[in-house]
């Protein structure tokens, strides 16, 4: 049996836990450490941010009850909210609890940018110039200059407020006593094995009439470090949610285009959408090789293989094939025309005219890739062989891959950009110029002086309609060079049990559990 709580919760009914394993280990339950997905589920269920992100990833309140953009949209003042406490403690003295305040944002900010503390997040309030509490409850940032995506990235869980004596008393610990504001509380954690939460009963938000979040009264997470092993204890209804698709077990609940198998149909519910992860093919813009200098074989390859059939063949229909540009669906500023469609014959011709004017008779070209992608990149090389191209697999370990794109080491090579924060700026910042790898993520080296002028006009346009068609215009521009292939835009797959109700689906994968329900 998966879930055993603490002995006194023994007594709970089940429909009032929450059950999920996390088969990638959490490595801190501290905030100003949540890089990866699985820490990110955790912290989001037991801290709170000035805002948060609702599934439509529109900005909302959280502890900051309103805010007013001024100054050229460089000021920002945060009301807060003055119902907002901490998780009870005895440091807090003898009511065991405080609310929290402007000053306890100016601390978890300098937190944050602290180079002792260390924080992978620091990035996030790089174009922050100064932060301070006016008074207990507005607290003002204001940018170096302005920045449009700015309210998406106070959403992230490094954002969050923290209470400095806890933090102080504890220091490093605190990753493993965490004090929050969040609708659950820390209970218990027992490393590689479980960990427990359990409901926060004065925690501040309400649903849609009024009843106070959340309604179940705990969550337990288990340990098993492989996806086959995770599915069977769902499978056998000891866990209530498993995200993602995994090839082991893919074919066993899934049909080849995308449907639930009937033997899952009446205990299972799959919820699908858009995910903000792009996947593709990259050309390192400033290689020697001809090849990858050719404009019409990087054009041949993005119309020489079928996306389509690729999705279905090796991924059961999950995810979208990338017709449009590099900003995924989900985003403003995705167009799905802009894009190249599969067109055999015209990639035969491409090819064709490459080998006429260079004289090369058998143009080749080298993929580098990792082995969990080897499947993709194999359809793609059968599929791009038809066209006269030869394309040629290596098969590298990911750190080497990173190294090398980094360093500009490989010519033609598999990548996935998933988005740090819901603003297509995140995704066009990787073909700004002066965002050369290794100092930024622009892997291909692209250059354009038309598009970095798009892309600095972009963030003096506070109007969001306007700035999603600048974004629009800039992805066209991109696919217009080709430095990239797209591949596809994944999909958040969720399977839950018949009786798990509001658990709601986004595009940045984040677990929200505050407004679930078990029947």
């Amino acid at each position: 049996m998966v879930l055993s709580c603490t002995s006194n919760d023994n007594s709970q009914s089940n429909h009032l836990v929450f059950k999920y394993n996390e088969h990638k280990n959490i490595g801190s339950l501290d905030p100003a450490f949540s890089k990866d997905l699985a820490d990110i589920w955790a912290t989001h269920q037991l801290f709170n941010g000035l805002v948060q992100m609702d599934d439509q990833l529109n900005v909302k309140p959280s502890i900051a009850k309103s805010w007013t953009i001024t100054d050229s949209a460089k000021t920002y003042t945060f009301n807060l909210r003055k119902d907002v406490f901490f998780h009870k403690h005895e440091l807090f003295g003898k009511d065991s609890t405080r609310i929290a305040n402007a000053l306890d944002f100016e601390y978890s900010f300098k937190r944050l940018i602290d180079k002792t503390v260390a924080s992978p997040g620091s990035w996030v309030l790089n174009k922050v110039d100064r932060f301070y509490a006016v008074n207990d409850s507005v607290f003002q940032i204001e940018l170096k200059q302005p920045f449009p995506a700015f309210l998406g990235l106070l959403t992230m869980k490094y954002c969050s407020v923290v209470p400095k004596e806890i933090v102080t008393h504890y220091g490093n610990d605190f990753r493993s006593h965490p004090i929050g504001t969040g609708p659950f509380k820390f209970k218990r954690w027992e490393e590689n094995l479980k960990l427990v939460f359990r409901r926060n009963n004065t925690y501040f938000e309400t649903d849609s009439k009024g009843q106070q979040l959340p309604y179940l009264e705990a969550i337990a997470i288990t340990f098993l470090p492989d996806k086959q092993s995770e599915f069977l204890q769902f499978a056998q209804g000891n866990i209530d949610f498993v995200s993602g698709l995994d090839g082991s077990y893919k074919d066993e609940i899934l049909t080849t285009d995308g449907k639930l198998k009937p033997k899952y149909a009446e205990d299972v519910k799959m919820i699908r959408g858009p995910y903000l992860n792009t996947e593709y093919l990259a050309f390192f813009m400033e290689s020697s090789v001809n090849t990858i200098q050719s404009l019409k074989l990087r054009k041949a390859i993005n119309v020489g293989f079928d996306r389509n059939k690729m999705m279905t063949y090796l991924r059961n229909g999950i995810g979208i094939p990338a017709n449009g540009g590099f900003i995924p669906k989900g985003l403003p500023g995705y167009d799905a025309t802009i894009g190249f469609h599969y067109q055999p014959e015209l990639a035969k011709q491409l090819v064709a005219e490459f080998k006429a004017e260079t004289g090369i008779k058998n143009p080749k070209i080298t993929l580098t890739t990792t082995s969990n992608y080897l499947s993709f990149c194999e359809f793609i090389q059968r599929e791009l062989q038809k066209t006269g191209l030869v394309v040629n697999v290596d098969v590298i370990p990911p750190s080497s891959l990173k190294d090398a794109k980094a360093n500009g080491q490989v010519d033609f090579f598999r990548a996935s950009w998933i988005a740090d924060y819901p603003d297509a700026e995140n995704y066009l910042s990787l073909y700004y110029s002066k965002n050369f790898a290794p100092n930024g993520p622009n892997y291909t080296h692209f250059k354009s002086d038309k598009f970095d002028q798009m892309y600095e006009a972009a963030y003096l346009e506070t109007d969001p309609i306007l700035r999603a068609q600048l974004y629009t215009k800039m992805d066209s521009l991109i696919m217009d060079s080709a430095p990239i292939a797209p591949l596809f835009y994944d999909e958040v797959v969720r399977f839950t049990r018949k009786n798990v109700n509001g658990l709601g689906i986004n595009a940045t994968n984040l677990l929200e559990i505050k407004s679930v329900k078990k029947d």
